[in-house]
């Protein structure tokens, strides 16, 4: 058996119903690692040890009288800082929030923890949760335990380090480019991002007033360090909403097991680098040898178009949170004809500026690319693509328009690191990221595992397949130094 620390929250939740482990012990353990390891890795930049204390002896009382707070009963857990918690500090990673202390959960948050966990502090995010590495005015910058000089990857990269140093039993994570995704990749841990809109995603802060609303493509969604843990959480997450309690019930298809798997692993749109790619090969040999049906030709839909819908919908869905030098910069840019290879600064500047109904015929556009989907599906039960084109990346002073990285000796833009998540974040279809094998640095490397639209379930099938096959979770060097 694992040391505690690393179990998966499945397995601590199981040895605090048997009395084997309290909830004030495993929370004790859990702030002794963030004591001895965060100062390397600047994850948890919150915490509530007084509240969460108490919350932890009465989960304890609570299994002693033999009461059962629910499927999260008693596990100690962070959430990322992007979403608001009660009585606890939330910023969103924005100095304008920098004393913003909510007075509700965000829904996702009321949810686990009605479930019974323990929140006792938040994990580090770019500012609005509007970048791929981890850094902010307020905390600084988070770094990945796989090497420190290397980004965990963004928004959630606080969130993943947590999970992947066992900091927490789980987290909550948001994800509107990858932001889930990208992190558990680089991080080595599982990720889910759900079907959009089967949880809600009030209380995200990306904006000074946010929270109110829900941003279009953005998910709240776990990670975890098995594939199980993320199937029980997005179990308490997925619930009738808040503002339409008793008006409907949303019950998600059952697992499609036929194992019919396309593969789409490389594009040169967004091309993957060779020693990613053979990972990702052996990955879908491995479902291959356990009886799947190959595909290893798919194209469901054109990527080039897919990645021009992408950026002008979250252009304009991430608009609020940001800098008023791109708002100078979109004046007038609706009336200019796009270039090719043209700068994704400017990309980003027509989404900021368009008109309402240039965002309706974008939303139609997008709901043609969802019925290409839809009908790809109909033969195919999961597609598997890479989360990114590279593993981990060195940590940069650059902003994100003007980072590079390195893919197969040519240089590109860092930008397109949420090209591959974009092209199914857009579409709002749900996917798995398990972990299948490590480079030869060492690094890990994560597949997406995406399914038909409210297809959660079997995502999740099919990477517990993968986890099976290869493994899942390994703890990071740095990690071990407890």
């Amino acid at each position: 058996m694992a040391e505690l620390w690393a179990r998966s929250a499945c397995q601590l939740a199981s040895a605090l119903r048997a009395k084997e482990i309290s909830s004030s012990e495993l929370l004790a353990e859990f702030l002794a690692r963030i004591e001895l390891l965060d100062p390397k890795l600047n994850a948890v930049v919150t915490l509530d040890v007084e509240r969460a204390r108490k919350a932890a002896v009465e989960a304890d009382d609570a299994i002693v009288r033999g009461q059962d707070l629910g499927p999260l009963h008693g596990l100690p857990i962070t959430v990322k800082d992007a979403l608001e918690t009660s009585g606890m500090r939330s910023t969103g990673g924005a100095e304008e929030l920098s004393h913003h202390v909510p007075t509700v959960d965000a829904p996702a948050v009321a949810r686990v923890r009605h479930a019974g966990a323990v929140i006792f502090g938040k994990t580090n995010v770019p500012k609005w949760s509007g970048d791929s590495q981890t850094r902010n005015e307020i905390f600084g910058i988070t770094r990945n335990p796989w090497d420190p000089f290397l980004s965990p990857g963004g928004s959630s990269g606080g969130p993943a380090v947590s999970v992947a140093c066992g900091f927490t039993a789980f987290e909550l994570g948001t994800d509107i480019g990858g932001s889930i995704r990208m992190p558990a990749h680089f991080t080595g841990i599982c990720g889910h991002k759900p079907s959009f809109g089967i949880v809600p995603s009030r209380g995200y802060l990306d904006h000074v007033g946010g929270g109110l609303t829900e941003a279009d493509i953005n998910v709240v969604g776990p990670l975890a360090r098995s594939v199980a843990d993320l199937e029980v959480v997005l179990e308490v997450l997925v619930q009738s909403d808040l503002w339409s309690p008793g008006g409907w019930h949303l019950e998600l298809p059952p697992v499609r097991s036929e194992m019919r798997v396309g593969a789409w692993l490389d594009d040169d749109v967004c091309p993957v680098d060779e020693e990613v790619l053979s990972i990702l090969e052996r990955a879908v040999k491995g479902l291959e040898n356990i009886g799947a049906k190959i595909d290893p030709h798919s194209r469901p839909v054109d990527f080039g178009q897919s990645m021009r819908l992408f950026l002008a919908l979250i252009s304009s869905a991430v608009s609020p949170g940001l800098d008023d030098e791109i708002f100078e910069l979109a004046k007038g840019m609706e009336s200019i004809p796009e270039e090719p290879g043209e700068d994704p600064l400017l990309k980003m500047s027509r989404g900021v500026s368009m008109r309402h109904r240039d965002w309706i015929a974008f939303d139609e556009e997008r709901e043609l690319l969802r019925r290409q989907w839809a009908s790809w599906f109909e033969d195919h039960d999961v597609l598997l693509c890479p989360v990114g084109p590279v593993a981990a990346q060195p940590l940069s002073d650059e902003d994100l328009f003007n980072r590079k990285m390195i893919v197969n000796g040519v240089e590109r833009s860092a930008n397109d690191l949420i090209f591959w998540p974009g092209l199914t974040g857009v579409a709002y279809l749900p996917a798995t990221v398990v972990p299948v094998g490590r480079n030869a640095a060492g690094l890990p490397v994560g597949i997406q595992v995406v399914a038909p639209y409210l297809g959660d379930l079997t995502a999740l099938f099919v990477a517990r397949r993968l986890e099976e096959i290869f493994g899942g979770y390994e703890p990071p060097p740095i990690a071990l130094e407890a």
